[in-house]
């Protein structure tokens, strides 16, 4: 690692574990952290005690860095004429579960970072905080500067890098296609856009001069080689820590990511509102990968997430989003500490 990134990262290693919403908790940060990596607590869909609470857990369990991860979209209005045509799309399925839609349920689970928030984990001094779909407001960038806090956000295209350097990033992860779950697009909404990470890592590298991190499509040894080959700083791993015991990855998704008959993944933006890859299922061949009727983010979820409880009651996963990278191949049900020094040495 060089100097820029021992500085960014105060790990051992040149390998982040990325934050992944929904299948883990402080338990894979920590055991990642604890091998030598940066382990990455997912923040976006926590209240502000969970947030607490997770930092009063790392704390407790590690003097080692760890990273925390908030989304910064700026959540689009409710819309409720545009709810309506998206709760008439889903009605059958409803109707073949059994259930009724919940149509007084407005709230979506998705809180962009606040001051709110850096009022309630201030006190604990984070000193890495990653942003996914750019950056909050210069206001909060200032307080997390204030406290002595790194920055690092992902960016989907060389534009984005750019922006980000420019508005205060410390360091820049570039998300190639080939990442699991959600797309850190902010300056488009196009597809058109994204490359994988060989192609997107050497545009980002001639556009900004901050450490870069490698995120996409990086599962075993040789992919995190290759990566620090074409000059990534570090690299960051979300889909080779899915099956690891300390994921709280469900029985119904770790099932689909180790059936190789369902090896096949797409971006989707019908569980959220917004691009997001994840192994093909019912619902993305029935209601379709990328539908014009799906709403604004996050506000897409609010049914869906009823379908996915209905559906999991019997054990189904037609509604699940089941966020995973294009290589799957290499996940293992060993313990995170196992993996990590699997990915760093290869052993």
């Amino acid at each position: 690692m060089t100097e820029s990134t021992i500085n960014l990262l105060g790990t051992q290693y040149p390998l982040i574990q990325a934050p992944m919403a929904g299948v883990q908790d402080s338990k894979l940060a920590i055991a990642v952290s604890e091998a030598g990596g940066l382990g990455s607590v997912p923040c976006g869909m926590l209240s502000i005690e969970q947030i607490v609470h997770e930092i009063k857990m790392m704390e407790s369990a590690t003097n080692k860095p760890f990273n925390l991860n908030f989304f910064c979209h700026k959540p689009e209005p409710y819309d409720s004429i545009r709810q309506n045509k998206w709760q008439k799309r889903l009605q059958p399925y409803f109707t073949e579960l059994g259930a009724e839609i919940n149509s007084n349920d407005k709230q979506a689970s998705r809180m962009p970072f606040s001051h709110d928030i850096a009022d309630a984990i201030e006190p604990f001094k984070p000193q890495l905080i990653s942003f996914h779909f750019g950056l909050p407001g210069k206001d909060l960038m200032q307080r997390i500067k204030g406290w002595g806090g790194k920055v690092i956000s992902s960016a989907t295209t060389a534009e984005e890098a750019a922006w980000l350097e420019a508005n205060g990033a410390d360091g820049i992860i570039a998300q190639g296609l080939e990442a699991g779950g959600h797309r850190g697009m902010f300056l488009s909404t196009s597809l058109s856009k994204q490359t994988t990470m060989t192609a997107l890592l050497p545009q980002i590298l001639s556009s900004v001069n901050l450490p870069v991190i490698a995120a996409g499509g990086i599962t075993n040894n040789d992919e995190v080689k290759n990566a620090l080959a074409l000059g990534a700083s570090a690299v960051q791993v979300g889909t080779a820590y899915l099956l690891c015991t300390e994921a709280t990855t469900s029985d119904l998704h770790r099932d689909a990511i180790k059936n190789r008959e369902r090896s096949e993944t797409a971006v989707t933006n019908i569980f959220s509102g917004k691009p997001a890859r994840g192994i093909i299922n019912r619902a993305m061949k029935e209601v379709g990968l990328m539908s014009e009727l799906a709403p604004g983010f996050p506000h897409t979820s609010i049914e869906m997430s009823q379908l996915r409880l209905h559906s999991q009651k019997l054990g189904r996963d037609d509604f699940i989003p089941l966020w995973c990278g294009e290589n799957m191949e290499s996940c293992s049900e060993a313990c995170a500490s196992v993996i990590t020094k699997q990915l760093v040495y290869g052993l």
